[in-house]
């Protein structure tokens, strides 16, 4: 009798571990590992949440009209042409099950998410890792990897886990390039984070080619929930709609969703906040001698001299009861992923890690007083 066999492609896959949560030991911890709001979901969208509740034995509505129209609204775009997903990793695997396969390619960059990998490979294709320059997507690196069996190429913009940006330009230039044959997936889990940034949806109107993901796991704080959407042209979503399961967001989602979306006060403060306290805990770690560059997301990639001093400030961090991300698995070795949490943390971490260091003479982090870092404000 033939023994059961997974399709080709599955047994390749490393199961996606997501950012650490708990310290053996240690009670209460400061989880700066997830890229996670700190300051939590909009009031409104827990009372959305709920609310919902009390419709808990009726099946949500199968077309998330009301979540498109209102995502269509606030972003000025064709609710038509959008899909809600349970965060945009279902987005991106309805795109690699309908646009990839056996004997297809699937490019994405050396520092990209690794979802991309995956779910390439679940549906059978095979993944292209083309490399990165100085932690940015290189455009022509792309354009050298593309061939006859490439069908899909992702680029996150801005990068997870660099926290780099790629030009309006560069991107459409790469857009124009590829062949016709090839979709190229703009993921814009960060967008939120660059003022006046659209995440890639004026691309998404020029070109057909073209695709944007979203989420509301970010700035939203919905990450709990999961919920995403994708942007794309009639003909894609049309695709796509096609596998989708028809009952794939629940009726708590949608509203919390909804209701995150509508409260731009709430919003507006979140980023304010995290572009002050990212600001300032970059210029603090590059006073110890620990540089990032400059971050469009709502974390910084802090840079250690080797992978050796990079993996023991990770454990120092972790003794403090600190949760930072190695990032060795996205090929930064010497980096750690240091989510902008809210102010106490930031000035936590800051000064661990430049106790780490040993401090540098005059530095302003040989200034604090731990005691006082709950209730002071970073300068």
């Amino acid at each position: 009798m033939a023994k059961m066999e997974p399709q080709p492609g599955i047994m390749q896959i490393k199961p996606y571990v997501g950012g650490a949560s708990s310290i053996d030991g240690v009670a209460n911890v400061i989880k700066l590992s997830s890229n996670e709001n700190p300051f939590g979901p909009s009031p409104n969208a827990i009372d959305a949440f709920q609310r919902a509740g009390r419709e808990l034995h009726r099946y949500p509505n199968t077309d998330h009209s009301a979540l498109r129209g209102a995502i269509g609204e606030f972003h000025g775009l064709d609710p038509d042409r959008i899909i809600c997903g349970v965060g945009s990793d279902e987005v991106i695997t309805f795109l690699c099950q309908c646009y990839s396969g056996p004997e297809t390619e699937v490019i994405y960059t050396e520092h990209g998410f690794s979802m991309y990998r995956i779910s390439a490979l679940a549906a059978g294709a095979t993944p292209v890792k083309v490399r990165e320059r100085d932690r940015m997507v290189d455009i022509d690196e792309i354009l050298k990897a593309v061939t006859e069996r490439t069908s899909l190429v992702f680029v996150t913009n801005p990068g997870n886990p660099t926290s780099t940006m790629v030009s309006h330009a560069e991107l459409a230039r790469l857009a124009r390039e590829l062949p016709d044959h090839v979709l190229l997936v703009l993921d814009g889990a960060y967008a939120e984070y660059v003022d006046g940034f659209d995440g890639g949806a004026r691309l998404v109107e020029k070109y057909d080619n073209v695709f944007m993901t979203r989420t509301f796991s970010k700035m939203y704080g919905l990450g709990g929930l999961r919920i995403g959407w994708g942007y794309g042209s009639a003909e894609v979503i049309d695709v796509l709609n096609r596998v989708r399961g028809p009952f794939n967001l629940s009726m708590a989602q949608q509203a919390a969703a909804e209701a995150a979306l509508r409260d731009r006060e709430y919003v507006a403060r979140c980023l304010a906040e995290n572009t002050r306290l990212r600001s300032w805990l970059a210029e603090a770690l590059a006073e110890l001698g620990v540089p990032s560059d400059t971050s469009c997301t709502n974390f910084i990639l802090a840079r250690f001299a080797s992978a050796d001093e990079a993996t023991a400030c990770n454990e120092f961090l972790q003794e403090q009861g600190i949760i930072v991300r190695l990032v060795a698995g996205y090929g930064l070795p010497n980096c750690l992923r240091i989510t902008i949490g809210d102010e106490a943390s930031c000035r936590r971490v800051a000064h661990m890690i430049g106790r780490f260091k040993g401090g540098a003479p005059g530095s302003r982090l040989m200034l604090l007083d731990e005691d006082r870092m709950d209730d002071e404000g970073p300068e």
